[in-house]
C-alpha cells in the first residue's frame, strides 16, 4: 500500500541519485513534467536522470534539459545503467508498469523506493509513494503541487514554469477539456509570474509544422475520413504507406483525432495507425461515453474517460474490422 509524499520531504533533503521515468510515446505531459520535476530536483542539489521508452515529438525539443534525455530504446545500456544506480524512482504520467515495456520489468525488480505520481485511473499497487488524483488535469499540475508541498514554491524559475505550463496545456487541449479547473488556472497563473512565456509556448507546440505535417494532415481529413452516424461515431486510418509517402516523423499527427471528434452530433471518434506491425489506437469522446473503458476491454489499453489508447498487434484492416463489430454493443451509450 502506497503511502502519500509527505515522507518524500525527508528523504529529498539529502542529495540523492535519482530516475524519472514516463509513458511510452511521450507527450506535452508526460515531456514537460518529467523536466519540470527534474530542474526543481536539480535545483535541490540531486543527480538526475530523466529516461523515457522511446522518441518524443521534435516539437518537444526545446524545453530546458531535454539534451541530456535518455532514449532507452536507442541507449537501452545507458537507460539501465541509470536505473540500476538510482537510489529514488519516480514514475510519472503512467499508472502500471507494463506501459512502459522492458522499463517497467527493470523497476519492478529494483529494491529502491519508487514514487508515483500520475492522473489516470487505477494505478497498480508497485510504488512506496504515490500522488494519484483523476481528478488533476495533468501530470504537471500534480508535479507543480508536489514542488510546493516540498517546500520548493520559490524555486519554480523560468525553465521549469515553462515545462510545466506545456505539460498543462497540452494535457487540457489548451485549457478547454473538462478536467481544466480553477485550480489548474490558478497554477498557470502562478507559473506565468514564474516566468513561462505562454504565447511562445504555444507557438513552440503548435504553430512549427513540417510541410509533410500539414500535406499528411490534409490528406487524412479529405480522404480518410469515416464517419459512421448511425452510431454518432467517426474515425480515420493511416497505412504504414500512407505515413512513408508524407515522410512522417513522431508527432506528426498529434491531435488528429480530434478533428473527427469536432464533427457536429460524433460523441466518439478514433484513430487506427499502422506502424512497424502494430496498430496505435487513439480513443477520444465527448460526454458519458468512457473510452477508458472501451479501450480497456477491447485494445489492450486505457486512459481517461474522454481520451484514451491503446495497441493490438493485428493488420489495419483487422483493427478496423473489430472497432465496427463493437460499436453496436455500445449503440445505447452513443446516442
Amino acid at each position: 500500500m502506497a503511502k502519500g509524499i509527505a515522507p518524500l520531504k525527508k528523504i529529498l533533503a539529502t542529495k540523492k541519485r535519482i530516475a524519472i521515468v514516463t509513458h511510452w510515446s511521450p507527450d506535452g505531459d508526460a515531456i514537460g513534467s518529467s523536466l519540470g520535476l527534474a530542474n526543481f530536483l536539480l535545483k535541490l542539489g540531486h543527480t538526475v536522470n530523466v529516461i523515457v521508452p522511446n522518441e518524443y515529438p521534435p516539437f518537444l525539443h526545446w524545453m530546458h534539459g531535454h539534451k541530456k534525455i535518455i532514449d532507452a530504446q536507442k541507449n537501452k545500456k545507458k537507460a539501465t545503467l541509470a536505473l540500476k544506480k538510482a537510489e529514488l524512482v519516480f514514475c510519472l504520467d503512467f499508472n502500471e508498469l507494463k506501459r512502459i515495456n522492458f522499463l517497467g520489468v527493470l523497476i519492478d525488480q529494483l529494491t529502491v523506493p519508487k514514487v508515483l505520481i500520475d492522473h489516470h485511473p487505477n494505478p497498480s499497487d508497485f510504488a512506496a509513494y504515490m500522488l494519484h488524483k483523476v481528478e488533476a488535469s495533468s501530470t504537471a499540475e500534480l508535479i507543480y503541487e508536489f514542488i510546493v508541498s516540498m517546500g520548493g514554491a520559490k524555486l519554480v524559475d523560468k525553465n521549469i514554469a515553462n515545462c510545466l505550463y506545456t505539460g498543462i496545456m497540452t494535457d487540457t487541449g489548451s485549457f478547454r477539456f473538462p478536467m481544466t479547473s480553477v485550480k489548474t488556472h490558478r497554477i498557470i497563473a502562478h507559473l506565468m509570474e514564474a516566468g513561462a512565456e505562454n504565447s511562445l509556448n504555444h507557438n513552440r507546440i503548435y504553430d512549427d509544422n513540417s510541410e509533410n505535417r500539414l500535406r499528411l494532415l490534409g490528406y487524412t481529413l479529405s480522404e480518410k475520413l469515416n464517419v459512421l452516424t448511425e452510431f454518432n461515431t467517426a474515425f480515420f486510418t493511416l497505412s504504414d504507406a500512407e505515413h512513408d509517402r508524407f515522410k512522417y516523423q513522431k508527432g506528426d499527427t498529434e491531435g488528429l483525432v480530434n478533428y473527427a471528434l469536432s464533427i457536429r452530433g460524433i460523441v466518439f471518434a478514433a484513430f487506427f495507425a499502422e506502424r512497424d506491425g502494430n496498430v496505435k489506437c487513439s480513443f477520444r469522446s465527448k460526454g458519458n461515453f468512457d473510452v477508458n473503458l472501451f479501450a480497456r476491454a477491447g485494445f489492450n489499453g486505457g486512459g481517461h474517460k474522454n481520451a484514451a489508447g491503446g495497441m493490438l498487434e493485428l493488420s489495419l484492416q483487422d483493427v478496423v474490422k473489430k472497432f465496427k463489430s463493437l460499436l453496436p454493443m455500445y449503440a445505447k451509450q452513443l446516442k
